[in-house]
């Protein structure tokens, strides 16, 4: 059993404690029962007050002898008996529940309100009928003077269902869009229901008109609250036979009287959630509000608060048994907890089903900190990575459950214990070191720096001296951030070490340094004020706008001075990396592969180029004339001139040869007659570009030039094998 208090009121949380995996035998429960001794003083009061994942309503019978819930998954509903303390019966559904209602004393007439439209009636046996209605529903309230269910959802008409007749009814129409709550006041039957819009509209069910528009969203916006959006109605309860009490979804909490069109109180909750639950407490004069995340209880004449309730998980409904004991009940967690089940001590003396309480809250108060499984651990997939122990997925030693897996507490321990071996030994240091330090803290000590955030430190103790040096002061100083507790991490841990050489820090250094000397002039010209009051010349302007405009000038320069510092640090930076970079690099030779072509396949002939080898010079240029590869000529200037041409290329010069030949028969003539003769080779290079038919040649001599003339010769022979005269 857990006890917190605020506000001097003890909350007692029964279902607080060791819970057992839902995988345990029921053998293996039984043993950790006997053995166990944190499960052996947990209180279960009532036998498995819990749901598998989730539970979105719960009502008590009005004999107050039946606790029903509605939950999933699968969709159920479960019945405890408080006599008996325990369950009753449990009944399976087709769908999920929006919302049920106990039309009954006790729980042999039940209506429960699906997510499919469908309304569906159980009596004491189980299932008896099933209806549906036009549109989605999200409430209905029951009339017992007539028998008649109000329904109402995503529609403007509020369906009416008789269910002495078993029909439909002609429906109400409203000016809404849509129909969040209704409720009907036990005392004079007046039905009321919440708009979208944020408006109440009330009905009379015996006229069947509208008799009042209650508009709670204009009246929700007052300046103790924070209202962001439009206020939808949420949440409605009559409280006697003029009060009611309204809730919207921006997390405000109305209170009207049925005669004023104005608020008597509104009471924000301060985190922006839908209320869902409003209940009274009529003796104290309470009010009960919640939302997903808390419940409040305050007065309903000044707002103040009596006291809260914050679970670490969020809260889908509540239900009151006469105030004392509380149920509410929370969405999925990792493991299915118990209901929780709330006592409040100064709300009075504990039912009589269950009087025990008043002596277990004063002998088993006790204040533990535990998990919600203490003898395992939850890990994910990420979490065995890093301790390598991927490879126990699928063993009995992890239970896979949602997104990662439970194992025995004490393999984690060792596992952990053997990934980092000096953990322990680093956290004991750390440990002594903070209480020699505390021990320390009681002597007469000079003052010193802190070890982190040194500068920082220096700056807040300059500022205090400039303070406490001050002439005049009009109010009490406020606590230095050296000496404050809630600052104290900030100079101890090395996690909150401030880098002044970050890119942030840097860039938003001028303006915090600009602002921090704006607001100590601000404060030495409110001091000056006080002294003496200085009142300007008519006519004369302030400087303050002048002052204005050159500071904004010199923080402009200033972050322009950085950016610049910024920008030739990155600069400097890149260049160091190339450079390092040029440093690591190692040159490596490169390998190409020629592919084979056609002047090349004579380099495969190796038999015959070792044959030229062992021959002299002249041989071979004797053997390369022959053959046609090779060409001597003479210059006009007495050099020598050696051309060499591959049987490829010469092929081609030759069938070239003999179609110019044919065109040109009548100027062998003329060129005979003028003394000079154009050699065939030079002429064909001449024509045919030379090297661009990709022809190989070497020319060797004193003189090279790309033409070549030589005086006619009888003994000449042309490529053809005839001579020329």
């Amino acid at each position: 059993m857990q006890v917190s208090s605020v506000n001097d009121v003890k909350i007692y949380n029964l279902s607080h404690g060791k819970s057992l995996p839902e995988w345990l035998s029921d053998r293996k429960k039984r043993t950790l029962q006997k053995k166990d001794v944190d499960i052996q003083r947990r209180i279960e009061l009532i036998q498995d007050f819990e749901m598998p994942t989730v539970c979105t309503s719960i009502k008590v019978s009005r004999d107050g002898q039946y606790v029903l819930a509605a939950g999933t998954y699968k969709p159920r509903i479960r019945c405890y008996d408080v006599h008996q303390l325990s369950l009753k019966f449990e009944r399976c559904l087709d769908s999920d529940v929006v919302t049920f209602d106990v039309l009954s004393d006790d729980y042999s007439k039940l209506v429960f309100l699906h997510f499919n439209r469908y309304v569906e009636f159980h009596s004491q046996h189980g299932h008896y009928y099933k209806t549906r209605i036009p549109k989605f529903g999200r409430d209905f309230s029951y009339h017992y003077p007539s028998c008649d269910l109000y329904f109402v959802g995503a529609s403007s008409e509020i369906y009416r269902l008789n269910l002495e007749q078993g029909r439909f009814l002609n429906s109400l129409q409203t000016d809404a869009t849509e129909i969040n709550v209704c409720d009907i006041n036990p005392i004079h039957h007046l039905f009321a229901a919440g708009t979208l819009e944020g408006k109440v509209e009330c009905w009379d069910p015996r006229v069947r008109n509208r008799v009042a528009v209650l508009d709670c969203a204009l009246n929700s916006v007052t300046e103790g609250t924070e209202v962001e959006g439009l206020p939808s109605v949420s949440a409605l309860k009559f409280n006697g036979s003029l009060g009611i009490a309204v809730g919207t979804t921006t997390g405000q909490v109305l209170l009207y009287d049925l005669r004023s069109s104005h608020p008597l109180l509104v009471k924000d909750h301060y985190y922006g959630l839908p209320i869902h639950s409003i209940h009274f407490h009529e003796q104290l004069d309470l009010v009960l509000s919640a939302d997903s995340k808390i419940i409040k209880m305050w007065h309903k004449d000044n707002g103040k608060m009596f006291s809260s309730i914050e679970p670490s998980t969020n809260i889908n409904d509540v239900s009151n048994f006469n105030m004392h004991v509380l149920y509410y009940n929370h969405t999925f967690t990792l493991c299915p907890p118990p209901l929780p089940s709330v006592v409040f001590q100064a709300l009075g003396p504990a039912p009589r089903w269950c009087s025990f309480l008043d002596n277990l809250t004063e002998e088993l108060e006790e204040n533990p900190e535990s998990t919600v499984y203490d003898d395992y651990k939850f890990v994910t997939r990420k979490d065995l990575d890093n301790l390598g122990l991927t490879h126990l997925i699928g063993s009995p030693l992890l239970r896979a459950y949602m997104h990662g897996f439970f194992m025995d507490i004490r393999l984690y321990h060792k596992v952990k214990a053997m990934a980092n071996p000096f953990a322990y030994d680093e956290y004991r240091k750390e440990k002594i070191r903070q209480k020699i330090e505390a021990s320390r803290a009681q002597r007469v000590q000079l003052k010193k720096l802190p070890k982190v955030n040194k500068e920082l430190a220096v700056k807040l103790m300059e500022e205090d001296e400039r303070a406490l040096s001050a002439k005049k002061k009009k109010s009490k100083g406020t606590t230095s951030i050296l000496s404050d507790d809630r600052f104290k991490v900030m100079f101890e841990n090395p996690d909150y070490q401030v880098d002044e050489q970050s890119e942030e820090f840097r860039l938003l250094n001028p303006i915090v340094s600009k602002v921090g000397q704006k607001r100590r002039e601000k404060i030495h010209k409110l001091v000056d004020e006080g002294d003496e009051e200085d009142e300007e010349l008519e006519g004369r302007p302030s400087s303050e706008e002048e002052e204005s405009s050159d500071d904004d000038k010199s923080w402009v320069e200033e972050m322009r001075e950085q950016r610049r510092l910024l920008q030739a640090e990155e600069k400097q930076r890149r260049f160091k990396e190339r450079k390092q970079q040029d440093r690591n690099t190692s040159l490596q030779p490169q390998f190409y592969q020629l592919k084979a072509g056609e002047e090349f396949r004579s380099f495969g002939d190796v038999a015959r180029k070792q044959k030229m080898q062992k021959t002299s010079l002249e041989e071979r240029l004797k053997l390369e004339e022959s053959s046609g590869m090779l060409n001597l000529a003479d210059t006009a200037v007495g050099s020598k001139q050696l051309t060499f041409t591959l049987k490829k290329v010469s092929r081609k010069q030759n069938i070239q040869h003999n179609q110019q030949t044919k065109q040109t028969k009548t100027s062998k003539d003329n060129g005979a007659n003028t003394g000079l003769k154009y050699t065939w080779e030079t002429r064909d290079r001449w024509k045919t570009g030379g090297d661009s038919q990709g022809q190989s040649h070497e020319t060797r001599g004193l003189n090279q030039s790309k033409h070549t003339w030589a005086k006619p010769k009888h003994e000449h022979m042309d490529r053809t094998g005839r001579g020329q005269s």
